[in-house]
């Protein structure tokens, strides 16, 4: 063989051996998982859109026509203008605000105290650790049944209270319209408090020990370590936990369906009571579709709210 020969030879091996660049190979990672995107854009954007198609409309099974032919139902934007007006609507948004406002920060600040608790060893920690998990993982239906039972005017919250201060009580917990929504949010609080220590735990941990070493070796006490260390290092852990219960707030439906079925009246109808009573009763289904986007809009900018946040404090050093 050849010198010329040998040379096209070892040049062709050099090129089929070439190791593909960049661009070729981002070129085959997305012929391989374009079939995977299509589908799960096809997942999240049909719904979406057909929500979209059938909020413009008058819309409902009762109709006699299939969804797609809801175009000759078409109303404009009479859902919409609809719902400015629904004073029941604003009700609902208005409770729905009342248990996140109060809920989520008692989760909050319950957690935070939990998980500085549990940052350090002592007796019993793994034992009180899952015992302190339990209330999370009990279905949301269960725990309104219990907690149903516990409120009723012969129940277990009324026989303690009988206890301390000596005298029968016996109120009506869940006939009552501010008990019956302090109820509920006892509820949500004994559940989802677990949720929010896992989280800040799992902050709490990630603070560098070595830096609250040499703190305390300044002469910090323990709020100065806390409040210059440990919270400025937990930014983003916070702000995750704090949009997860107020994105899971607005879903509040098992346990308080449960307890009071969104009553006595509407006392207690959250916006997921709402929607779920004017879906199943009144069958309303192109309002109901407009409801449903205006949550969404709602959650999506506390959504993006949330991750700015967030991004801003990965910017600015703790």
């Amino acid at each position: 063989m050849s010198a010329a020969t040998a040379t096209i030879s070892e040049g062709e091996m050099a090129a089929r051996t070439k190791p593909a660049t960049p661009d070729e190979g981002s070129r085959l990672g997305i012929r391989l998982t374009l079939p995977a995107q299509i589908l799960v854009l096809f997942i999240s954007a049909f719904p979406l859109l057909m929500q979209l198609y059938i909020s413009v409309t008058d819309w409902s099974p009762l109709s006699g026509i299939g969804w797609w032919n809801a175009w000759e139902m078409w109303n404009s934007f009479a859902n919409y203008t609809d719902l400015v007006a629904d004073t029941r609507f604003w009700s609902a948004l208005q409770r729905t605000a009342i248990v996140m406002v109060v809920c989520v920060p008692a989760e909050f600040l319950l957690g935070l105290a939990l998980a500085t608790l549990f940052a350090d060893d002592f007796p019993g920690k793994r034992i009180f650790y899952s015992i302190l998990l339990m209330p999370m993982m009990v279905v949301p239906a269960v725990a309104g049944y219990m907690f149903f039972m516990l409120f009723q005017s012969g129940g277990p919250v009324n026989d303690i209270l009988s206890k301390i201060v000596g005298t029968p009580v016996t109120i009506a917990w869940l006939s009552d319209p501010t008990l019956a929504l302090i109820a509920v949010m006892i509820a949500d609080i004994w559940q989802w408090t677990p949720l929010m220590f896992l989280i800040l735990l799992a902050g709490l941990v990630g603070v560098p020990e070595d830096q609250m070493k040499a703190a305390t070796l300044l002469g910090a006490d323990p709020w100065q370590r806390f409040t210059t260390i440990v919270l400025p290092k937990m930014k983003t852990i916070i702000i995750i936990a704090l949009a997860i219960r107020v994105i899971e707030n607005f879903k509040i439906f098992d346990t308080l369906y449960i307890m009071t079925g969104g009553g006595p009246g509407v006392a207690t109808e959250t916006i997921s009571v709402y929607i779920y009573k004017v879906t199943t009763q009144d069958l309303i289904w192109g309002y109901v579709a407009a409801i449903a986007l205006a949550i969404l809009i709602v959650l999506s900018i506390v959504a993006v709210f949330a991750m700015k946040r967030m991004a801003r404090a990965r910017e600015v050093p703790a």
